[in-house]
């Protein structure tokens, strides 16, 4: 029996009453995906699976992404992030994810979700480590002012992948530079400033400090001054939830109306290992892959 419970905080729901090594029925899939619209953040806790399960999972909700670095043997779409050193070698991407941003901006079909399970988790003095938090894009976009939102209306926004790559290098990353081959597989791509969340109806903030690089519509400096303005109205207190993750873990989250951010508070002695697939956008905008969905809409928790 599926429940769905949310959270205290403005974001985040647990689901329990499900086995994802076992497909959905088509009834909690649709409730699933609506309470991403609703809740941004749902975590299914208890829920060890496989990487085969974790594909399995994630590709109900669109294609899945390749990735050619630190992926599972055998499954390109399965992505490993770890500090784990085996044979004198990292096993996955050490310091994935350690700033704001949300991902796939860079794409041409953006990010739905992301799928992880977590598989090591640091803890020091009893306490976990290596926190993911977010920040709600649907919420801090209604709280802009009026005119902000006129201005913006219509605006668009470059996107660059090599942006995050060069922030994290700064920070210490040992990841090498993006070869110029690297750069034309993914060239910047232009979004709107303010997308339609397709499942809750409601706008959101679609910048994000990872990627957005330009105002497409505004003069380079009035860009600069915009996009920091909206970086720091979406990253307010106010907006901001953390989840602390426990071993057996499997978070789904929405790139749409949400950035995240992983906290690299443990040190290289203190593991963390979680299993990933990145979901694109390319059922969701359907009006059909909603449609097609059994169920209402859902605005509390509720069982089925």
């Amino acid at each position: 029996m599926l429940t769905i419970e949310p959270g205290n905080a403005i974001l985040g729901a647990t689901v329990t009453g499900v086995d994802l090594a076992h497909p959905l029925s088509e009834t909690d899939f649709s409730r699933v995906v609506r309470a991403l619209g609703q809740y941004g953040v749902l975590c299914f806790p208890k829920q060890p699976i496989d990487a085969a399960a974790l594909r399995s999972f994630s590709a109900r909700f669109g294609d899945l992404q390749v990735l050619s670095r630190n992926a599972e043997p055998g499954m390109p779409e399965v992505s490993i992030l770890s500090n784990v050193v085996e044979n004198g070698r990292y096993i996955g991407t050490p310091d994935a994810g350690q700033d704001w941003h949300t991902d796939m901006t860079y794409n041409r079909i953006v990010g739905f979700v992301n799928v992880l399970v977590a598989h090591k988790v640091p803890t020091r003095n009893g306490k976990p480590l290596g926190a993911t938090e977010f920040t709600n894009t649907q919420a801090a976009y209604e709280d802009l002012p009026a005119d902000i939102k006129t201005t913006l209306a219509n605006a668009t926004a470059l996107h660059d992948w090599n942006n995050f790559h060069e922030i994290m290098r700064h920070k210490g990353s040992k990841r090498p530079p993006l070869s110029e081959a690297e750069r034309r597989q993914r060239p910047p791509v232009s979004h709107p400033v303010f997308l339609t969340h397709p499942i809750s109806g409601r706008k959101v903030i679609y910048v994000n400090p990872g990627f957005a690089v330009r105002i497409n519509e505004l003069e380079p400096d009035e860009s600069r001054k915009m996009l920091d303005y909206l970086f720091a109205h979406v990253l307010q207190p106010k907006y901001r939830y953390a989840h602390h993750w426990t071993v057996g873990d499997a978070l789904i989250w929405d790139h749409l109306g949400t950035w995240h951010c992983a906290i690299a508070d443990y040190t290289p002695e203190e593991y963390r290992l979680m299993k990933r697939c990145q979901v694109l956008a390319d059922k969701v905008f359907d009006p059909d892959f909603l449609k097609a969905m059994p169920g209402a809409p859902m605005r509390v928790s509720q069982t089925a």
